[in-house]
């Protein structure tokens, strides 16, 4: 039997917040998809997007028939999805890095760009 060639990483860049829940449930329903297939995922946060590491505050439904933020979060979490979050745009935006989701941490592109190392990541921005 041939062995399954182990799955590359994942990095989706996401630069909105719930100001366009609909980007938001698309960029996460990419991360949860990678993760869930078992690849290293990581979101990249920027701009309004880093407020979503602050606990409960990934709320609402973009659509009739799409699945709810929460929910997104959660499966996000149980596939063990991690966030990097932009550090300049949570001290513009006062988000205290004390409270935060467990699976998110500070870090910019050298933090991004280190993780990804020499193998490579398929990316995905929004």
């Amino acid at each position: 039997m041939t062995p399954t060639p182990a799955l590359g990483k994942a990095v989706v860049s996401l630069n909105t917040g719930l100001e366009d829940t609909e980007t938001v449930t698309v960029a996460f329903l990419v991360a949860v998809g990678a993760a869930e297939q078992g690849r290293p995922t990581r979101m990249f946060l920027t701009k309004e997007a880093v407020r979503l590491i602050e606990p409960g505050f990934a709320v609402g439904c973009a659509c009739e028939g799409c699945p709810a933020l929460t929910d997104l979060v959660a499966r996000y979490d149980a596939a063990g999805g991690r966030y990097f979050a932009c550090p300049i745009c949570l001290a513009s935006r006062h988000v205290d890095t004390s409270n935060i989701l467990q699976n998110a941490e500070p870090g910019g592109t050298v933090q991004v760009w280190e993780w990804i190392g020499a193998e490579g990541a398929t990316t995905f921005s929004y």
